[in-house]
């Protein structure tokens, strides 16, 4: 077994999260039955928070035995941060996304229950030349590490990275850190999105990613329950040989 690869007891099918980025509900639904079984865990961001029936779709999922990734990327004042957060840990959702300074981590950790906390790194749309626009002077991926770094001390359960500085995440700190990598794109769609810093599903998991995040390599196949399957046995093949 490769080094990197995760030993989290992790059900295979759920290492594949589905990004559920649909305009309405409605739609969401249609997607879900269309992928049938092929997906156990999704994530709803903020596409879907911005249409009527965000927690309905949540609990519709939570009645199919699915999974679910609440992607809202919290930022705000600290009391506000934390008062999102306890609110959705009644949820029964499996972990959610938080960003900001150590005071907005210490106030979501307090509250966060069961609920994984998972810190923002750098987005796997931005590259060099957008952190130099956004004022930060240094590189991708010491960014990344500094920021994954002190979450996890803060008590952040993981962080959302990249599949480019995963492996130095797994190998610096350890495996009890979760990392979630979006971004993933077979090798014929990496130039025609605007996803700039990606990597395939294998090269994911070998860096060390115990999930991926993928949606419109799915949502945009001629079939894409045939297409979550095809992925689903590539995971497959890497952790149960």
């Amino acid at each position: 077994m490769p080094e990197l690869l995760s030993t989290k007891p992790i059900p295979t099918r759920d290492r594949l999260i589905f990004a559920l980025d649909v305009p309405t509900k409605a739609e969401a639904l249609a997607v879900v039955a269309q992928l049938g079984d092929a997906i156990t865990f999704y994530k709803l961001g903020l596409q879907l928070f911005m249409t009527e029936g965000y927690f309905e779709l949540v609990e519709e999922l939570k009645r199919q035995g699915k999974k679910i990734f609440v992607d809202l990327k919290f930022f705000d004042v600290p009391e506000t941060v934390k008062n999102a957060v306890a609110n959705l840990s009644k949820r029964g959702v499996e972990c959610c996304t938080v960003h900001g300074s150590q005071s907005i981590y210490e106030a979501a950790v307090a509250v966060k229950g069961d609920m994984k906390l998972l810190a923002v790194t750098v987005l796997t749309s931005l590259d060099r030349g957008d952190l130099d626009d956004l004022g930060f002077q240094c590189d991708v991926e010491e960014l990344v590490f500094s920021r994954a770094k002190r979450a996890l001390a803060l008590g952040c359960d993981g962080v959302i990275s990249s599949g480019l500085e995963a492996a130095r995440l797994r190998s610096d700190l350890g495996e009890k850190l979760i990392i979630i990598t979006p971004g993933i794109r077979p090798v014929e769609n990496r130039p025609v999105d605007d996803q700039k810093r990606t990597v395939t599903i294998t090269d994911a998991f070998l860096g060390g990613a115990d999930y991926v995040v993928i949606g419109r390599p799915i949502r945009q196949a001629p079939d894409p329950r045939a297409k979550a399957e095809e992925l689903q046995a590539e995971i497959a093949r890497l952790f149960e040989g």
